[in-house]
């Protein structure tokens, strides 16, 4: 890429880089150094024509949520102001957004999808 001088970084980490979690210690920790990589790469990347960002998801419905209890989705689902999961169909657009011509001043960013439930 940096020989073209031109390409897109698109990494995938997870809301709980920024909010933790307990008994999840490992997940969260490794999503946090996957947002700090991000950074420190796009900096790295900087002037070369690589953008470099990130997206970060909160709860998503996919099969990983298929054996989770009842109880427990409900309440994961009651601490989301939106009140319910994101669907692949909305995380997907903030990736698309970052890979276009649209997203060419992102650069060391990283998008959160997560239905409000960050700034909680």
């Amino acid at each position: 890429m940096k020989a073209r001088g031109e390409g897109r970084i698109i990494n995938v980490t997870s809301q709980l880089a920024y909010k933790g979690a307990g008994l999840l210690t490992h997940y969260a920790s490794a999503k946090g150094a996957n947002t700090t990589f991000t950074r420190a790469l796009a900096l790295e990347c900087a002037g070369t024509g690589v953008l470099v960002n990130a997206v970060a998801p909160g709860v998503t419905h996919t099969d990983l949520l298929t054996p989770l209890a009842d109880e427990l989705l409900n309440n994961l689902k009651a601490a989301i102001p939106l009140g319910r999961f994101a669907e692949v169909g909305e995380i997907a657009p903030a990736a698309l957004l970052l890979a276009s011509p649209e997203g060419s001043f992102f650069h060391g960013t990283c998008i959160s999808p997560n239905g409000g439930e960050v700034m909680l």
